[in-house]
């Protein structure tokens, strides 16, 4: 890539702008993507678990629900305060 650059001052600055970048861009990539599986995760658990609580006794269905849904927004929220760090980063 350097190679194409006839001003050797031109292709430095060039260089020195990726490498000062580069990192950042796989910090927000490796932020969001693990906020998303961290999310996947955690709500395949708390929906798992629901489905067994409700299996065992269903006459407490609707308090399992309720809960459930209380801790997948809490996982959610978890997940988008990454995601939001993530960009944050990709955009500095």
């Amino acid at each position: 890539m350097l190679a194409f650059f006839q001003d050797p001052a031109q292709a430095h600055e060039l260089a020195t702008k990726v490498a000062e970048n580069t990192g950042l861009g796989i910090g927000a990539g490796l932020a969001a993507g693990l906020a998303a599986i961290g999310a996947g995760l955690g709500i395949g658990r708390i929906g798992g678990a629901a489905g067994e609580g409700i299996a065992r006794q269903p006459e407490a269905a609707d308090a399992i629900k309720g809960n459930a849904l209380i801790f997948a927004a809490f996982v959610e929220g978890v997940a988008l305060f990454a995601a939001v760090i993530g960009l944050m980063l990709a955009t500095k």
